[in-house]
């Protein structure tokens, strides 16, 4: 397995979480504590700090100390290597959509004028 999809597999299951990715979004917006991200949520201050590790572990998040206080801060180094990896999945899509409105426009063209036409619901004129 090389590093990349080693870094991948951890970011993945890292977002994996809905909490974990509503905390991230969260993070978007600025630095926050623990108990301020823990607000939105019905869960214990602890269950908030284990989310946060896994985040943490997955290069995500960056927390540093201001005496009492420990905000965390979003990395989004991570969220690079995540969109450079499904970019290529997307070109492949794309290229697969256009080959099918390519292959629907001929076939529309090709076809009779009457066989594209609705046919008539009962009592129609």
């Amino acid at each position: 397995m090389s590093p990349e999809t080693d870094t991948l597999s951890t970011t993945f299951a890292a977002l994996a979480d809905p909490t974990r990715r509503a905390i991230l979004e969260r993070l978007a917006a600025g630095e926050a504590s623990v108990t301020e991200l823990a607000e939105p949520f019905a869960m214990t201050l602890p269950a908030v700090s284990k989310h946060l590790k896994v985040l943490e572990r997955a290069g995500l998040v960056e927390r540093r100390r201001e005496a009492q206080w420990r905000p965390a801060r979003l990395d989004a180094g991570p969220l690079k290597d995540v969109a450079d990896w499904t970019e290529r999945y997307r070109r492949y899509w794309e290229e697969r959509f256009a080959r099918l409105e390519a292959y629907l426009k001929k076939i529309q063209t090709e076809a009779k004028p009457h066989e594209l036409k609705r046919p008539k619901e009962k009592g129609e004129l």
